[in-house]
Order: C-alpha cells, then structure tokens, then sequence
C-alpha cells in the first residue's frame, strides 16, 4: 500500500509545493537524451513532474503509480495529456517496448520487500525493448543518511497557494538492518488538522542491487554517482541485452 503522504488526497496535493526545486530529476532528462530515448516508462511518477517534463520535450511518456491521490495530481496538471498515467505498479504493465525506464528519488527504497523488488525489475525488464536501460537511484548505506532526519534539521513551515501554512517535519522512527522507518507530520494551521505520513525505506548495497539486476537479466552499464548529490547516491544503468 502507497504511504499516506501519496495516497491522502491533502497530503498528496502538498508534495509538490513543500518539494518545488526538483533540480534532481535534471539528470534523468539528460539521460534520457544521452540514450536517445524516444519511449520511457516512469515507474512511481508520483505527481509526474519528471513524465510531464518528457513529455514536454516530445518524448512518448508511460508514468505508473500505485498511490491513486498522487496520480490525480499529475492528470490535473497542465500538459497531462500528453502522457499516459496508469494507476498500479510495475508487476501488472501492458506490452510496452520502451527505450528507457526510469525510478527516480526513493522509487526503488520504497519497494521494500525482496519478492516485490524482484517483480519490479522483472516488470521494467519486460517493458524495454531489447537494448533499452533501466536507470534508478538508492542511497549509499554507508553514509548513513537517516542519521539527519530529525524535527530540528527539517522542521519547515510553508504558505500552501490555497490551503495557508503547513508545518512539516521528519522523525526517524526505527533502524533496522537495511530497513529505515520514518514519519512525517503536517500540521495545517488554517484548520489545526494534523496528518502523519509513516514510510520504510530499504538501503541496499551497491553489489546486493548488482546482483539483484544480474538475476533478472539486465547487463550493469555503469554506477553512476548522483550530481545532485555527490557520493551520497549511487545511480545504476542497467540494460536489456540484444
């Protein structure tokens, strides 16, 4: 099931105003371009600010969320109808033969779970056409970001267009093992509503997600590093053999 913060019709219409400087999906769209991809499947598009920044720019756009508040964020956007939103996952996709798959910002963290991981690198795998490339993001473990997520480092208040100020912070909840449990609480001071939103992110290993591609078939092109985020991230291309 999709956390509050994206399945909540009001916690959903706030990702983009308390998120707006999205420079880090900057590298997605000069990969899409380094690859020349003119077909690309958005697995966990969210709001689609990446899907609609594509579709922009001419190329053929699939974004596939499971949290439905989110995915009705993205079609009220201007532009939306350029892409085709599909509410669900990456287990449950329509023939595709795409040029590129994309899963951006914690997408793959997300997936928690060893079997549904599998599915979604299976479910991207089977969306390519024959040389296309799946390109995602994760966290280096080792440099133990979960360390920063507390009330005093995130603590934010926000004028919402529409909705007054929101008051918003992160709690680390739990460690344990590669799993990171953490809440985020909103409080909207209009009506004093207050809203929590609870995730688990997973942190795997460099070589663990090398392996887990190697499994599914992919041939690892490269681990990039995150411009964003310079030796914090590591940012696999992988491809679907010829």
């Amino acid at each position: 099931m999709p956390d509050e913060c994206f399945e909540h019709p009001r916690l959903a219409a706030l990702y983009d105003p308390l998120d707006p400087d999205r420079g880090d999906l900057d590298a997605y769209v000069r990969i899409a371009a380094e690859f020349g991809a003119r077909r690309v499947l958005d697995i966990g598009c969210g709001t689609g600010v990446l899907a609609l920044r594509l579709a922009g720019r001419g190329i053929e756009v699939v974004a596939v969320d499971p949290a439905g508040a989110s995915v009705d964020v993205a079609r009220s956007k201007p532009g939306a109808d350029r892409v085709r939103w599909i509410c669900g996952d990456a287990t449950d996709l329509p023939p595709l033969a795409v040029d590129l798959v994309t899963m951006t910002a914690n997408v793959a963290q997300a997936v928690v779970e060893p079997r549904a991981w599998c599915g979604t690198l299976r479910g991207a795998y089977a969306a390519l056409r024959p040389g296309g490339r799946l390109v995602f993001e994760t966290r280096d473990p080792a440099r133990r970001a979960w360390e920063e997520w507390n009330r005093e480092t995130s603590y934010a208040v926000t004028d919402v267009p529409g909705t007054g100020a929101v008051e918003s912070w992160v709690e680390l909840l739990d460690v344990t093992g590669p799993l990171v449990t953490f809440r985020w609480t909103y409080v909207f001071t209009a009506d004093g509503e207050v809203l929590t939103s609870e995730s688990t992110l997973r942190f795997r290993e460099r070589e663990e997600v090398a392996e887990d591609l190697a499994a599914e078939g992919y041939a690892l092109d490269a681990v990039r590093d995150a411009p964003d985020r310079p030796g914090r991230e590591f940012v696999f291309v992988a491809r679907r053999p010829l």
